[in-house]
């Protein structure tokens, strides 16, 4: 069937368009995460081919899916950064109190960074994880990239205009060959930097810069157009990354470490289900608004283990669902993305560390335990240029003087435990802007209070198009565009210049 009909009835009028609708983007991702459990599954009873170790045509396939689509996610940040940033500090001129926000959202981090180590400190020895387990010292393994608090510097300044890096690798053949493979990353933390830095200088720079500042508009804009389409694939993504990770993983690997397991999602769902409603309660905000505007970008973080790759998503649900005007969103989501974890950073290296010194049979003073909070209060930030849970344990266990071979016995359970800790992250990068917004009076409540994920999409993508600008709410289905409420033409002005 078309689509849409332009044919015109006797009289002149023109009918409204049909549209096919689909379900809500919500229902679809969780449709894409049960046939991704059906199909990882079947993966998984399949088995591996006749060699043992080749993964069947199923597993396969659902590992490219799932790639491809956290590639596609991972490819549109830098630009969507960079261009995102410098528009919101051309618009910081007129935001009296940039400052104040950059201080409060910092501060923020510290807050619910210093809750959420406290709750993994509890669970750890309340929970005894090393006391219950069948493995043992002689089990672990040294890893292979550790932490240090000279990363900080390392991640912050910028290697180059673009924020990139590339490392090679050489391999030794059977025959005595060598390949070389050579692989380009970049730094979400440099590209912020360098971003800061052109943005503020274009403000210095006066009217000569406007022609920048409008072609950065428009690049906007087009990469905004391709992040949508890339969004769209969630579900299918989604099915990719979970079918993959079941058919790969299955729950064998949980029965070792069952306890500490247990006592890691127990302190995700603490803190995302107890302390973040709290604190939106107490700021004045519905959680379940929140978690309603939320809960995509908590979905695909859940699948896809990657809180860069899930950055697109969460920005676009905190200033669409969420009411946070753009030129703070599109600075504290990207910040939040390399150093607000509460469950890589918190949770997770607390509960490790009194794992791991409980194998090794090394008591812990009142004294290691505050240098286990600090590490997790700070030292987030001083991993911003190697940003991982592993990382980030890595630096936890050589402060405290604990053997760094303990980190090769949590491994097994990684994969599994890193959903439950993405999601935890997300879910606090969406949470802080949220509330300083509301706290600094600048966040839109009747936005915020009919958040739904099918805001997520706009029909009127075109006039989004053309200002450059977050995409206005779809008219009503049965009405065309141009016979919008005059209250809500007159309102229209208002809300773009406040979310430019």
């Amino acid at each position: 069937m078309p689509r849409s009909t332009t044919a015109k009835i006797p009289g002149g009028e023109t009918p409204a368009r049909r549209r096919l609708r689909l379900p809500s983007f919500s229902v679809q991702i969780i449709g894409g995460l049960v046939l991704g459990v059906l199909l990882g599954w079947l993966a998984l009873s399949l088995g591996p081919q006749a060699d043992g170790e080749t993964p069947n045509g199923l597993t396969t396939t659902l590992d490219t899916i799932g790639s491809s689509f956290v590639t596609l996610l991972k490819a549109i940040v830098p630009p969507l950064i960079f261009t995102a940033i410098v528009a919101s500090i051309a618009n910081l001129r007129t935001v009296t109190n940039a400052a104040r926000l950059a201080g409060q959202t910092l501060l923020w981090f510290a807050i619910t960074a210093a809750i959420s180590v406290a709750i993994g400190l509890g669970l750890g020895l309340a929970f005894q994880p090393g006391h219950n387990t069948t493995l043992s010292a002689a089990d672990g393994a040294e890893p292979s990239s550790t932490g240090t608090w000279l990363d900080f510097l390392n991640g912050l300044i910028p290697t180059n205009v673009l924020g990139l890096g590339a490392r090679t690798s050489v391999e030794a053949g059977a025959d005595g060959s060598l390949s070389a493979e050579t692989g380009v990353s970049f730094s979400v933390l440099q590209i912020l930097v360098v971003a800061l830095v052109i943005g503020i200088a274009a403000l210095k720079s006066g009217p000569k810069a406007d022609p920048f500042l409008e072609f950065n508009r428009s690049a906007l804009a087009i990469v905004q157009k391709v992040l949508w389409w890339i969004i769209r694939l969630a579900p299918l993504g989604t099915m990719g990354l979970i079918g993959n990770a079941v058919a790969t993983y299955g729950w064998e690997s949980l029965r070792s470490l069952a306890s500490f397991s247990a006592a890691i999602y127990v302190g995700l769902a603490l803190v995302l289900f107890v302390v973040y409603p709290v604190l939106l309660r107490a700021n004045g905000l519905s959680p379940i608004a929140w978690f309603r505007g939320a809960w995509p970008a908590i979905q695909l973080a859940f699948v896809s283990r990657s809180s860069v790759g899930t950055m697109p998503v969460t920005e676009r649900v905190t200033e669409r669902n969420l009411g946070v005007p753009r030129e703070y969103a599109s600075f504290a989501v990207p910040l939040g993305s390399t150093t607000k974890m509460d469950g890589c950073a918190s949770i997770y290296p607390a509960i490790s560390a009194i794992f791991v010194a409980q194998i090794f049979g090394i008591d812990l003073s009142v004294t290691d335990y505050l240098l286990i909070a600090f590490v997790s209060v700070v030292g987030s930030a001083a991993t911003a240029g190697l940003t991982g849970a592993m990382v980030m344990l890595t630096l936890t266990l050589s402060t405290l003087g604990l053997p760094l071979a303990g980190v090769g016995l949590l491994l097994a359970v990684d994969p599994i435990l890193d959903m439950g800790r993405t999601a935890v992250n997300v879910a606090g990068q969406t949470l802080v802007p949220t509330i300083v917004a509301k706290r600094e009076g600048i966040i839109d409540l009747e936005q915020y209070r009919a958040a739904s994920a099918d805001n997520l999409f706009g029909e009127d993508e075109d006039e989004a198009e053309q200002s450059g600008g977050p995409e206005p709410s779809a008219p009503a289905e049965d009405a065309p565009a141009e016979d919008a409420p005059a209250e809500d033409a007159g309102r229209e002005p208002a809300e773009a210049g406040a979310r430019a």
